[in-house]
């Protein structure tokens, strides 16, 4: 019985739950990324430099997406509306009006699916520790 119940608490985790960013195109992901991100967050996901520190704007510089960044530290749909609506408009979304955010909104540039590809992407570069994190972030799916 104990086995059982071990075994129902491992599946019930949302760190193992299914999630938007897995079986997606990773490569038209870094394709899209290329093309749409690294001008600011670096070809190899590194960002820009003092990216903790606001410039004299009060605006952060771009983050890393990588495992050193904070981009693992958030959830998938905040991570989907930052992208699409930008960084004002998703923080804006959720009652967060006064935060001076550089990152611009791609809807309208970007599908659904193709902003989708790209954090796809981004995650396929994580080490598993960083990924099993992230998805734990996540709502298992019903």
């Amino acid at each position: 019985m104990r086995r059982l119940v071990s075994l129902a608490l491992v599946v019930a985790s949302p760190a193992f739950a299914d999630h938007e960013l897995l079986d997606r195109d990773i490569v038209a992901g870094e394709r899209l990324y290329q093309q749409q991100c690294a001008s600011c967050h670096g070809a190899n996901l590194e960002g820009q430099q003092n990216w903790r520190t606001p410039n004299d704007d009060g605006v952060l510089p771009a983050p890393p997406h990588d495992a050193s960044g904070h981009t693992w530290h958030h959830n998938n749909a905040l991570l989907f509306e930052y992208t699409k609506l930008g960084g004002r408009g998703a923080l804006a979304a959720r009652g967060m009006t006064d935060f001076n955010s550089g990152m611009p909104a791609f809807e309208g540039i970007l599908t659904d699916e193709e902003i989708w590809d790209i954090l796809g992407y981004i995650r396929s570069t994580w080490p598993e520790r960083v990924q099993g994190a992230q998805a734990s972030r996540n709502p298992p799916h019903e």
